[in-house]
């Protein structure tokens, strides 16, 4: 997609308002077909190999699809150290309501999918919108992340910088400079945890997991699914993948889920 395809957003007001940036392909046969709302990861962008494969089968088929940077990340405006789930989910929300027309199809990938399981949540307490979530696709789903597979795995002495400091330098596998890890962050994650009861979305779900997913083990997506126990739930588990999911074969896995709806 190319940038004349690129808009911004305004989220927020006074000190809080950022641009968020936004890519978006209207559909041979919007408002009838469900359109594409992708969601990415913590320190992903929409420019990333899952996000640009889904925007070209789009493309090749007729359909609409969103895509957006969350604050911090990628084109979008804002401070990374700014960002909390409850920002990033206000953030997902605006674009959905403002973008979005019809039947949607949410992809959620690590932490999107966290997000897409907030933001059905926060939909149906609404009155009906203009658009709507009619199946969810969540690929490697970290769900309750700051909390079960960060604050509870760190050491105390990163604990204790994080509660002392306010931030932590977490080295990362995926990029030269560490992740940010802020108390803000670890304590707004706590005001949106979803494993502690029901999950109910209303729509299908599918789950795409790698059984070698060092981030999100695949134990996690199964308690997940557990808690889904209302919904048509599909969990797909791919014995040799990794957290990311971006393979050629993981890619056309992820398309079929995504072509069921």
């Amino acid at each position: 997609m190319d940038d004349l395809c690129l808009k911004f957003l305004q989220v927020g007001t006074g000190k809080a308002a950022r641009p968020i940036a936004v890519r978006q392909r209207d559909g041979a046969s919007q408002g009838s077909v469900p359109g594409l709302f992708w969601l990415g990861g913590f320190k992903s962008d929409m420019r990333g190999t899952k996000a640009e494969a889904l925007d070209q089968w789009a493309r090749d088929h007729g359909r609409a699809i969103t895509r957006f940077d969350y604050s911090g990340h990628g084109e979008s405006g804002g401070d990374f150290t700014h960002g909390t789930i409850g920002r990033w989910l206000e953030e997902s929300l605006a674009v959905f309501e403002a973008c979005c027309r019809g039947p949607q199809v949410a992809i959620g990938s690590s932490m999107g999918g966290w997000l897409a399981l907030l933001m059905v949540r926060e939909l149906a307490r609404k009155a009906p919108a203009a658009a709507q979530v009619c199946g969810l696709v969540l690929i490697a789903p970290a769900v309750d992340f700051t909390e079960e597979l960060m604050w509870q795995r760190f050491p105390e002495e990163v604990k204790r910088q994080i509660v002392e400091t306010g931030v932590w330098e977490r080295p990362s596998q995926y990029s030269a400079e560490p992740y940010l890890i802020t108390r803000a962050l670890i304590e707004d994650g706590r005001k949106h945890l979803l494993l502690g009861g029901m999950i109910e979305t209303g729509c299908p779900v599918r789950i795409l997991q790698g059984v070698q997913d060092a981030d999100v083990p695949w134990q996690h997506a199964m308690e997940l699914s557990a808690r889904l126990a209302r919904d048509d739930v599909v969990m797909t588990l791919v014995k040799d993948g990794d957290h990311r999911l971006s393979r050629p074969e993981d890619i056309e896995r992820m398309i079929a889920a995504v072509a069921e709806f």
